[in-house]
């Protein structure tokens, strides 16, 4: 192998490409770590520690006595809390960035100001931003924040912080209001997401509340084949 890389990481390079080219899809046995040690013409630490990091990013999952197998590797979210798409991002050792495609300030329509709280024509901030992890796009937040509680929301560089971070640090969140949905993407927005009409995604609509007041209303569009949606509870006894 001629790379500079170490040898670890060609063999991660290795095994990420099948996974992210479809070759290898979930539930796809991997080769073990003798075969991939003699392949590559390392030790069998060198590919343990290879299979070993992915399996922390989430990758690949080890079933002792068994094998190793590829994952349904997803981005995730609560259904339950609210979490920082940045660091949901980052915690899964990956880069986030983001493209501002709308940050303006405009009059709520009967939609709006129904989902929103506020009289037909009342101003609102707006932004339309897509979040990709790795480059590639795995969320479009369409949101509405209520200039009354949120003034200087537009003057943030969104580059730097997450309209989450910005609310959360202007009005703490106490409660929230979560539907899900099944839909196929219009056509501007399947361009963002960069899929096809046919492709399905998942809405999320979320209501965010500080005490009695309604601050937030947004739609959070995710490509259905890189996003899921988790909830948990935990029950007495």
């Amino acid at each position: 192998m001629s790379s500079t890389l170490p040898l670890y990481l060609q063999i991660q390079q290795h095994l990420l490409e099948k996974i992210q080219n479809g070759e290898w899809l979930p539930q796809h046995k991997i080769p073990p770590e003798e075969q991939l040690a003699r392949d590559f013409g390392v030790s069998r630490m060198t590919a343990n520690k290879a299979i070993h990091d992915l399996v922390q990013q989430g990758y690949l999952i080890r079933q002792a006595g068994v094998g190793t197998f590829v994952t349904d590797h997803k981005a995730e979210s609560s259904l339950v809390e609210v979490h920082n798409i940045a660091d949901e991002i980052r915690s899964r050792g990956h880069e986030h960035d983001c493209v501002v495609v709308v940050a303006e300030a405009r009059n709520a329509d009967d939609e709006i100001s129904m989902r929103l709280g506020v009289r037909l024509g009342t101003p609102i901030f707006h932004t339309l931003i897509l979040h990709r992890e790795n480059g590639i796009p795995i969320q479009l937040e369409d949101r509405y924040v209520n200039p009354r509680h949120v003034p200087h929301y537009l003057t943030t560089d969104f580059h730097q912080h997450t309209p989450n971070e910005v609310l959360v640090s202007a009005c703490p969140i106490t409660d929230i209001e979560h539907v899900v949905e099944a839909i196929l993407a219009e056509s501007a927005i399947a361009t963002l997401l960069d899929i096809t009409t046919q492709d399905p995604c998942l809405l999320l609509i979320r209501r965010t509340w500080s005490g009695d007041q309604l601050i937030s209303y947004a739609r959070l569009t995710h490509p259905g084949d890189r996003y899921k949606l988790r909830s948990s509870l935990r029950t007495a006894g």
